[in-house]
């Protein structure tokens, strides 16, 4: 593919991914990201003295794509997993524990000492998991029936679900556990917690992500050639009678909305002159916006892409005086809390904590104002930890990111693309896309390499040979 041009757009880690595995087979690589700072959903922006995440994001030893671009950006020493999974699970009446043993049934001591179910529902809880194990995602009657009926017709109660279902399936999925996506909850039960003994450990950054997917991938795609636009918004893409394309670009916005405390970190705005020529391009964009510019490119496909919905996510972000919550993260159940994280340390914080509430899902909290999610995140922290009564908050402010992931309810796979399209250099990239994977890094960045090996087949009908798994490293937590 020496030679050829090809714009992605949308600087996410599908694009990265994208633009990267395009320049490593030898194109030329323009990435296009309307934003002043690549990353997408997954990045960091100033407030004050904090570098605050956009949001919080973690994944697990199981996803190899996501390590594998962490390693590649010579990243692998700023982030940490667990040595062994464990998660704090708070509860009004005392905290519980689950943790994974050592032995191939990993996980069944953890359930068996999980006190916030009741013996009969800690003993049904495997003819669940194995279901879901031995559920095909290929039958499409699977992608009819919600996961609560799946569930409970399997002996879940509705305490199960909540204590222990929505644990895992509500913050991988991003919608409540009940509505869920039976053949995505089944990915996320397969692979992750039925999946290798060490597949389910939990990773998170220790700097900044915008440290991980900013910073350190424009140098990355620097090296390699790519010319990285940033405030460069594509307002549309046309095919050429000749083949290839023309992508037009219109004047991006300088900041982003609700986003508190914005700041420019370089790229300055893209002229809409004169359009983009193209042999190639990748539409590395959530589904609203591939469809609109799929639109452009006489695709008549691309107006059903953005059928498959969304799901909102709100983070709360809380500074206190001093520190309240000894714990790196914890889960919680029965309170209006999901995860709590404590982000002290990779926000930069020199005094006090910095916790970060995480809750998906977050229809009902998607509008609420700031000063009503004090009033009730607030008391609710004080709840999961007594030394929050009394200690100053210094700083309380809220991010959303209303369109974070995809609907993942029954009735998604069907809706879900694969990379190719029908319009010949024109591909589709994203965490929405087919790629067997939940709304996630890891769906994000195969999907770039799906993008990228089916636009260099398309061009060039050679396959693209993907980088093989990095080997775990032996005796640490860090990756």
């Amino acid at each position: 593919m020496t030679g050829g041009h090809v714009v992605v757009v949308g600087g996410g880690l599908a694009g990265i991914t994208a633009a990267t595995a395009l320049a490593d087979a030898g194109a030329r690589v323009t990435l296009l990201e309307s934003r002043p700072r690549l990353g997408g959903a997954a990045s960091s922006y100033p407030r004050g003295p904090l570098i605050v995440d956009n949001g919080q994001h973690v994944f697990l030893r199981c996803c190899e794509s996501y390590q594998q671009l962490l390693a590649r950006l010579g990243m692998t020493d700023s982030v940490t997993v667990q040595d062994r999974f464990d998660i704090t699970v708070l509860a009004p009446d005392g905290p519980a524990r689950l943790r994974r043993g050592a032995s191939p049934l990993h996980l069944a001591g953890a359930l068996a000492r999980y006190r916030l179910l009741s013996l009969p529902d800690r003993a049904r809880v495997a003819r669940a998991a194995l279901a879901l194990q031995r559920a095909d995602p290929a039958r499409p009657e699977l992608d009819t029936i919600r996961l609560g009926d799946f569930l409970a017709a399997r002996g879940q109660s509705t305490r199960a679900r909540r204590m222990l279902w929505d644990l895992f399936v509500v913050s991988a999925l991003n919608i409540a556990g009940d509505e869920a996506s039976v053949p995505l909850a089944a990915k996320v039960v397969r692979t992750g917690l039925l999946g290798g003994r060490a597949a389910a450990d939990i990773g998170m950054a220790r700097v900044p992500l915008g440290t991980l997917h900013d910073t350190a991938a424009r140098a990355l795609l620097t090296r390699l050639g790519v010319e990285v636009r940033l405030r460069a918004r594509a307002a549309a893409v046309e095919s050429l009678p000749g083949g290839g394309y023309a992508i037009r670009l219109s004047q991006a916005d300088s900041g982003e909305p609700g986003q508190p405390g914005q700041a420019d970190l370089g790229g300055g705005p893209a002229s809409p002159a004169g359009p983009l020529l193209a042999d190639g391009v990748v539409l590395a964009v959530p589904p609203g916006q591939a469809a609109r510019l799929g639109s452009t490119a006489g695709l008549a496909a691309a107006a059903s892409w953005d059928a498959l919905g969304y799901s909102p996510i709100v983070n709360v972000h809380v500074v206190y005086e001093h520190p309240v919550m000894q714990l790196p993260f914890a889960a919680a159940v029965e309170s209006p809390v999901q995860w709590v994280f404590d982000k002290t340390r990779q926000a930069g914080l020199s005094s006090g904590q910095y916790l970060a509430i995480s809750l998906s899902a977050a229809d009902e909290y998607i509008d609420m104002p700031t000063a009503a999610l004090r009033e009730l995140f607030g008391p609710a922290l004080e709840r999961l930890f007594p030394a929050a009564s009394g200690t100053v908050i210094r700083d309380f402010f809220v991010t959303r990111e209303r369109r974070a992931t995809f609907r993942q309810a029954p009735g998604c796979a069907g809706l879900r693309p694969g990379a190719a399209t029908p319009a010949p250099g024109l591909v589709l990239a994203g965490a929405w896309t087919d790629t067997g994977w939940p709304d996630t890094m890891e769906g994000a960045v195969q999907s770039g390499h799906n993008a990228a090996s089916q636009l260099i087949r398309g061009l060039t009908g050679v396959d693209q040979v993907r980088p093989a798994a990095a080997p775990e490293p032996a005796g640490r937590g860090a990756l």
